[in-house]
């Protein structure tokens, strides 16, 4: 019989790294400082040093980062920023939720991140920032970002929940713009044991805002220099989160040798699927493994009835959202978003897939496709 298959194998991580949570956390339920402890300070230089930015600033998810990142920018009411409709929804939402006005850019069709060809056609006297998402595991294109930004006298925050180890041009994310924002939600590339979010910046009075805004505003105990909120990060999953930090570096070699082993069984199969795509500047921690495939959802319920779970990484652009429909933009407006949300699907991805449940479900989908 076929071992089952899980999404994402947190129990695997887990085993192998058993000794040094529990050390860790254990420790942290010894000292008793459950907020602001000093492995919220150790896991913010490790972090950093990671990145390679002079700061990281650790937050309460990943949605609160972005909201972090625009109000210390000074983003409010009758701002416009700029992002893609394909994304999740924080994405968007903490736009609207600072007051601003989301602006849609449509996606490119091969690497599914937005597209800078079509920025400027949109910024306007309004514009305050570009917030690009490294969907999937891969980097936005920086370089062309960052050039129109810098015409313009633009900020841009890096969305980058989903791209945590990944680089681009030898740099790695979060460290490519004027802020990084990452996600340690679970099935994150590097995910804590609840929800947790990071920042990153060089810039020394940002870093300082952004610190303040995570606390209350505060800039020493109780005096509040602006308005905040409580966006702090628990020390314990501070601590899950330096001891996954150990082999981080190994967790994120696997992710790319899995995703390219996919890709290649993908395409000697025959399968019809348009596989991932990644720029040869770029690396991936493929945070999902997405294909194009004709006829999803049958394709889908094929491999959930042969016991492969599987995902839609979305399926309904920003843009196409009732909660964005004030917005007034209407299906057609963004094609190439919606083309590829009719058609993606995700496959079961983490560094502990082995190779005979690889095969299983390269397997599974050959058959899922041809029936």
């Amino acid at each position: 019989m076929a071992q089952a298959i899980p999404f994402i194998d947190l129990k695997s991580q887990y085993q192998a790294l058993e000794a040094s949570i529990k050390t860790r956390i254990n420790k942290v339920l010894e000292h008793g400082q459950y907020i602001m402890g000093p492995e919220v300070a150790e896991l913010e230089q490790v972090l950093a040093d990671y990145v390679g930015t002079k700061h990281c600033i650790t937050a309460s998810s990943g949605t609160d980062t972005l909201l972090i990142a625009m109000m210390a920018l000074d983003i409010k009411p009758g701002d416009e920023v700029i992002t893609t409709p394909f994304t999740f929804i924080s994405t968007g939402e903490m736009i609207a939720l600072v007051g601003a006005k989301p602006v849609f850019v449509d996606i490119d069709p091969v690497t599914y991140n937005i597209d800078p060809a079509k920025i400027e056609a949109v910024i306007t006297s309004r514009t305050k920032a570009i917030m690009p998402v490294s969907l999937y595991g891969q980097c936005a294109d920086f370089d062309a970002i960052n050039a129109i930004a810098n015409k313009h006298g633009l900020a841009v925050i890096e969305d980058a929940a989903q791209s945590f180890g990944a680089t681009y041009k030898g740099k790695r994310s979060c460290g490519l713009s004027t802020i990084g924002s990452t996600s340690f939600f679970p099935s994150k590339p590097l995910g804590a044991y609840g929800d947790g979010g990071a920042l990153f910046t060089d810039d020394d009075e940002l870093a300082i805002i952004m610190r303040q805004i995570r606390i209350h505003g505060q800039e020493k105990r109780y005096y509040h220099a602006r308005i905040g909120l409580n966006g702090r990060l628990d020390t314990v999953q501070a601590a899950v989160l330096l001891a996954k930090m150990e082999q981080f570096e190994w967790e994120v070699e696997q992710r790319a040798r899995i995703g390219h082993t996919y890709s290649a069984m993908i395409k000697s199969s025959g399968i019809d699927a348009v596989l991932p795509a990644i720029s040869d500047n770029c690396s991936s921690v493929y945070a999902q493994y997405s294909i194009q495939v004709q006829n999803r959802e049958a394709v889908s319920k094929r491999l959930n009835d042969a016991g492969v779970p599987t995902a839609v990484h979305y399926p309904v652009p920003l843009h196409m959202q009732p909660a964005f429909a004030y917005l007034g933009y209407k299906t057609g407006d963004f094609l190439v978003s919606e083309k590829i949300a009719s058609k993606i699907l995700s496959l079961p991805m983490h560094p502990y897939l082995e190779a005979v449940m690889q095969k299983q479900i390269v397997g599974a989908l050959d058959k899922a496709t041809r029936t």
